[in-house]
């Protein structure tokens, strides 16, 4: 819906001086192409023909207020205009919930590879927070049966709302509580199990930017005294909860790789493995049960 038609010069004025203000332009351009509806493409576009005229989906005033407040309260971008995209999705996001990462989009790459020649399955998403990993593997795998489970009552019915908006016919279970204990009545039956668990160890929280440690919900950043807390059920449930052939898939903190995969291999897991992400550190932690 265009709300503002503007002349293309006067576009580029106005954005330099938001700019001008404080802030990353990469964040105030991604600012544009999400709520304003102003991609990449259209952006260079008018800045080699500033003489063509411009629409914008939201007014001048809206846009202005949200990058402002972004400045002064150092709130993130995706929590003020509540949406963030991630893969070919684009999810509703709110404080209640951890903003999807980049970084977390090859969980589901990682897990695809391993059922690429299953038809059907059983998966689960242990800590579900806003629902990406729990939409694209439904998206992904339709005829599996999914279960996404979360500690948090309001992370959980904000997955639930994605999911009905983006996969709205999709066989997935939600379910209250930690970890694999909500699961209970499915132990034994999972063929594939992924999560990006709190992994940040405690004393490491007041180091983390403002934007984070201040908006973002301490519950899905705070992984304990060395960060490996939640790590470690999930672990120790994949023995039970795995069925014979089931792949667990962990995103982990920049330096737990080793103690990860060493804990995996004494529970007795096999195929362990680890991925690196796109900075080249080792992120990604994967298991087999046999």
């Amino acid at each position: 819906m265009i709300v503002h038609s503007i002349s293309g010069d006067t576009f580029l004025q106005w954005r330099s001086k938001m700019i001008m203000q404080g802030g990353r332009k990469v964040d105030f351009d991604w600012l544009l192409d999400m709520a304003a509806g102003v991609s990449w493409s259209k952006l260079q576009r008018i800045i080699l023909n500033p003489e063509l005229y411009i629409s914008l989906e939201s007014s001048i005033e809206e846009l202005e207020n949200i990058w402002l407040s972004h400045l002064k309260e150092q709130t993130p971008l995706q929590y003020l205009i509540s949406k963030c995209p991630w893969r070919d999705i684009e999810l509703e996001v709110t404080e209640k919930a951890l903003i999807p990462r980049q970084e977390t989009e090859f969980l589901i790459d990682f897990a695809l590879q391993k059922v690429t020649n299953v038809y059907r399955g059983r998966w689960a998403d242990l800590g579900t927070g806003s629902g990406p990993i729990a939409v694209s593997l439904a998206k992904s795998l339709p005829n599996w049966s999914g279960h996404a489970a979360d500690i948090c009552n309001d992370a959980l019915s904000l997955a639930k709302r994605n999911l009905k908006s983006i996969v709205p016919y999709a066989n997935v279970k939600f379910a209250l509580g930690d970890w694999w204990e909500p699961l209970k009545r499915w132990w034994g039956k999972f063929d594939l199990v992924l999560s990006n668990p709190p992994y940040i160890p405690s004393n490491l929280i007041q180091e983390l930017e403002p934007v984070v440690k201040d908006h973002e919900p301490l519950l899905a950043l705070d992984g304990g005294r060395d960060g490996m807390y939640p790590a470690r059920k999930i672990i120790y449930g994949a023995p039970i909860g795995l069925a014979k052939g089931g792949w667990l898939i962990l995103e982990h903190h920049y330096d737990q790789s080793e103690k990860i995969i060493d804990l995996m291999n004494k529970i007795g897991m096999k195929e362990v493995s680890f991925e690196k992400d796109l900075s080249g550190i080792k992120r990604y932690a994967i298991c087999r049960k046999v």
